[in-house]
């Protein structure tokens, strides 16, 4: 690590994408558990565990387990206190967006009162893609790499000028319904009913820089979605797809539109629509691609999606 530069901990996975980003892999020396992109983020050592074990859990269940654990004003996270302050960071990086998506709050706090060296926090809490941007900005500044967060920066905004150009004319913009859980129904929220809109779909049931909610399901039978995206929050694809046979046993499901004309897909959330880091740009190419094939080549790594019926 060079010399006056920061010795860095990250408690939020997209964080982790944007430091490597930006040439700081060196100084990051410690993690969350869900830190696993790029690959060489997995070898350092983990700072934060889930308090919760989700793993025999179905959508329900966890649905069921955080919102209770929330209203307890319990964390969901816990903080290796023991090993934060041996690794000694002057830079944490953390948000407080979303309490279900890393550390926030008292477990924080507590953990720094604990420090013997008190370290500079970057508070990430995105709303936009533009919000994204500013967070790597905030960050750059912290690490002195603001010629490198500039170079980045303009290298997404031509990707995503490029997919506006193409999308900005298109006569018919179809009903997308991008859904963040299946059990219950959650729609999309902050950033990616943006991403939606540049890929040349409309999503009138997400939240545009507001937090993802409940949907009844009857509204998204009302809506009749052309497009339907399933984008569990937290899940790579293939966790993903084991909430899809639950779609298929709500009411009218073989009705809507996207399921009658085979334009459902399960989309790897964790990689390209829920973290807003640096690869929001791929999740918006990738979107582009669904709901305009005519128009858009599907781009991605193969395990980017999977279409269902």
């Amino acid at each position: 690590m060079p010399m006056n530069e920061p010795r860095i901990v990250s408690f939020l996975p997209a964080a982790t994408e944007m430091v490597f980003a930006l040439g700081l892999g060196d100084n990051l020396a410690g993690v969350s558990h869900e830190c696993d992109f790029p690959p060489e983020a997995r070898s350092r050592p983990v700072v934060v565990r889930p308090a919760l074990r989700f793993e025999k859990m179905s959508p329900g269940e966890i649905d069921a387990a955080v919102s209770g654990r929330l209203a307890g004003g319990q964390s969901l996270y816990e903080v290796d206190e023991s090993l934060l302050r041996r690794l000694a960071p002057d830079l944490i990086l953390t948000q407080n967006l979303c309490q279900v998506c890393a550390p926030s709050g008292n477990e924080l706090a507590v953990a720094l009162q604990r420090l013997a060296h008190r370290p500079a926090i970057v508070w990430m809490s995105p709303h936009s893609l533009e919000d994204i941007f500013g967070n790597i900005r905030d960050l750059a500044g912290a690490s002195g790499r603001r010629e490198q967060a500039a170079a980045l920066i303009a290298a997404c905004r031509r990707r995503l000028e490029a997919i506006e150009t193409k999308t900005r004319n298109i006569p018919s913009r179809p009903r997308v319904f991008c859904m963040e859980w299946a059990d219950p129904v959650y729609c999309a929220g902050h950033w990616a009913p943006e991403m939606v809109e540049l890929a040349g779909g409309a999503d009138k049931l997400a939240r545009k820089g507001r937090d993802s909610v409940r949907v009844a399901w009857d509204e998204v039978v009302k809506y009749a979605p052309e497009i339907l995206i399933l984008s569990p929050c937290g899940f790579h694809l293939g966790e993903a797809m084991k909430q899809v046979p639950l779609l298929k046993t709500l009411p009218f499901w073989t009705e809507l539109p996207a399921v009658r004309n085979g334009k459902t897909f399960c989309v790897d959330a964790n990689s390209h629509l829920a973290r807003p880091g640096p690869r929001v740009v791929e999740g918006t190419e990738l979107l582009a691609g669904l709901i305009h094939p005519e128009v858009f080549e599907r781009s991605g790594p193969a395990d980017a999606f999977q279409p269902f019926s």
